[in-house]
């Protein structure tokens, strides 16, 4: 064979092999460019953040999500800056705008009250304070004791009274703590900041600087409200068994003597008086 003619079938198969790979190429990016969902970047942690902390410019770092971005997802870092987290953040999370504080509200335990809320310094010591286990976020009742105002005759006689204030109260802070223990382990505290509604907290304040009050710890899932009537020091010492019971005797009839009637007879000097019986009594 032609010799030329051999090299330029060589050149030709050449030419075409690499042909055949960059179009191959072509079509696969292409396919594969095709399949790729689309992203969005969002904020997210760069570490934990914890309750009350207020976000730096460090705090924060980028995801990216496939789909649907999730309700209220911060996408530019200055809408996060600057403003104090609610509830608490782990590293890689997005960062919700319901999980942070309103701009201009700061950090720390204000950042944390709702609308609408007040947060109500209550003055414990150990055995008030559950024993060290009002953590934020449980739920406790506030109850009241002393003696009423009023008529302090009864007051006397029936002693102190006891009565349930609050229900279904949720602690914000305990002492100057405003997180969750991780370990579980009691810390006694001297101050236990509850969120209560504005009525609410002129309750307890009045009862806080008039009475003894004792915080009692509740399931967190229980929201019933009991309605409690309060109860006396004298009901304490109450005979809890019934009285026997009284067996009623029944009376002897009575036999009554039959109506009679008497009749003087008078005979000459003497005179006698002699009963009959009416009719009545022959009956």
């Amino acid at each position: 064979m032609n010799r030329r003619l051999i090299t330029i079938l060589l050149t030709a198969f050449v030419i075409a092999c690499v042909c055949t790979y960059f179009v191959a190429k072509v079509v696969s990016g292409m396919a594969t460019a095709s399949h790729k969902p689309n992203t969005t970047t969002v904020i997210s942690a760069a570490s934990d953040l914890k309750l009350g902390t207020l976000i730096a410019k460090g705090d924060l770092s980028t995801i990216e999500i496939a789909g649907a971005v999730p309700k209220g997802a911060i996408l530019k870092p200055e809408d996060a800056v600057g403003r104090g987290v609610v509830s608490d953040i782990y590293q890689g999370e997005p960062i919700l705008d319901n999980r942070l504080a309103p701009v201009g509200s700061g950090g720390g335990l204000a950042a944390t009250i709702p609308p609408g809320m007040r947060a109500c310094a209550v003055k414990v010591d150990d055995v008030v304070g559950v024993s060290g286990f009002a953590t934020p976020g449980m739920r406790v009742d506030v109850l009241i004791s002393g003696n009423p105002p009023g008529d302090q005759n009864a007051a006397a006689t029936t002693g102190p009274k006891v009565k349930t204030l609050l229900q279904n109260i949720q602690v914000l802070s305990a002492g100057t703590d405003i997180q969750k223990d991780a370990q579980g382990k009691p810390m006694p505290v001297q101050v236990v900041n509850l969120m209560v509604t504005p009525d609410q907290a002129e309750i307890l304040s009045l009862a806080t600087s008039q009475e003894k009050i004792q915080l009692v710890l509740r399931n967190p899932l229980d929201t019933q409200i009991s309605q409690t009537p309060g109860t006396v020091v004298r009901n304490l010492f109450a005979d809890k068994n019934p009285p026997p019971a009284k067996v009623r005797v029944a009376a002897a009839p009575v036999h009554k003597a039959p109506p009679t009637y008497t009749i003087e007879i008078i005979n000459g000097s003497q005179r006698n008086d002699q009963k009959f019986a009416t009719p009545e009594g022959k009956q």
